[in-house]
């Protein structure tokens, strides 16, 4: 599968974010601040085999190197990403302690108003390391063909069709539940515990929907097993060229990318991000990356730490809006 040489993000904001990263010139690394050789940890909030977990392991080592000084991965699951997160925020800015995340963390701070910390205002953004896609997919049995044919049938019979995430509040929910805002439409969620039983009972044809990643969905399209009506990016995707964008609706800012990155805690002294974010681009860029990311269906992405910070303003608004107008909840 073949790697485009550079993401293009689907809105104006996403793409200054690349270009911005392009041109970002990073500050000396103090070592007057902070265990400047001390080990780093890169404390990922899920299980590992993620592709946020993927992510923590292909760069650790290479900071490692480039940094002089130990970098490890560890896995601090829970609370959809609370724990690990909380973690990161309570611990000393000092550059010892760094949070690998996806904007499921923005998600979380409306559906968990009492976890204790605001992602936006309590964590410092490094940078981007990544996008990722999701596809709208359904079982051929419902001989639903097309984003047009599915709006018809929600129309038809609201509430009849079911669709399932991987849980409340998970990208993937939220995006159907934004096409729905959107669409005027009545589409019943039925959540699962993690995305392997979803997609289980999806190829059953218990469930007649789901958002999936890309690199989950493309071996079951392929065998005809799952049909694509829409990609979540506001372009089509070249694996996939006859598969419209959700855009193609007409209906507003229906992008609904997975964006990840690397995360400090609040107060970590500029010239350490500056530091993290000139070595994290140069990372970024490299061939062999690239390669590690396809296989969770990730594009490599960097970003100026203010892009990213903005980037994260901009969709936590943009999420709890959506979450109070369809009154979801985290249960």
């Amino acid at each position: 599968m073949k790697t485009p040489p550079a993401i293009l993000p689907p809105s104006p904001l996403r793409r200054s974010l690349v270009l911005g990263g392009l041109a970002t010139v990073a500050a000396p690394f103090v070592r007057a601040q902070g265990p400047a050789n001390g080990p780093v940890r890169l404390v990922v909030p899920f299980t590992p085999g993620t592709g946020i977990d993927l992510i923590a392991r292909q760069i650790a080592p290479q900071l490692a190197e480039r940094l002089k000084r130990p970098f490890f991965v560890e896995n601090k699951a829970g609370a959809s990403g609370n724990i690990g997160t909380q973690e990161v925020v309570r611990a000393t800015p000092d550059g010892s302690t760094l949070l690998v995340s996806v904007n499921t963390l923005v998600m979380n701070a409306a559906l968990y108003p009492n976890a204790g910390f605001n992602p936006v205002k309590d964590l410092a953004a490094v940078s981007l390391t990544s996008w990722g896609q999701l596809l709208l997919v359904t079982h051929p049995n419902t001989k639903i063909d097309s984003l047009k044919g599915l709006l018809e049938r929600a129309r038809a019979r609201p509430g009849a069709l079911n669709y399932g995430s991987p849980g409340a509040g998970t990208p993937h929910h939220l995006a159907m539940e934004l096409l729905k805002n959107r669409a005027k439409i009545s589409i019943t969620h039925i959540g699962y515990r993690g995305t392997a039983p979803a997609v289980t009972d999806l190829l059953g044809g218990q469930i007649e929907l789901m958002f999936l990643p890309i690199h989950v969905a493309l071996q079951h399209i392929k065998a005809g097993k799952l049909k694509a009506l829409a990609i979540s990016s506001s372009q089509a995707n070249p694996l996939l060229p006859d598969v419209p964008p959700l855009s193609s609706l007409n209906l507003g800012n229906l992008n609904v990318d997975m964006w990840y990155g690397v995360l400090a805690p609040a107060a970590t002294p500029r010239a350490l991000i500056d530091q993290l974010n000139k070595e994290l681009r140069d990372i970024l860029a490299q061939p062999a990356i690239a390669t590690a990311f396809e296989t969770q269906g990730m594009t490599p992405a960097h970003s100026t730490p203010e892009a990213f910070q903005q980037l994260m303003t901009t969709d936590a608004q943009r999420w709890a809006s959506l979450i109070k107008a369809q009154g979801i909840t985290a249960e």
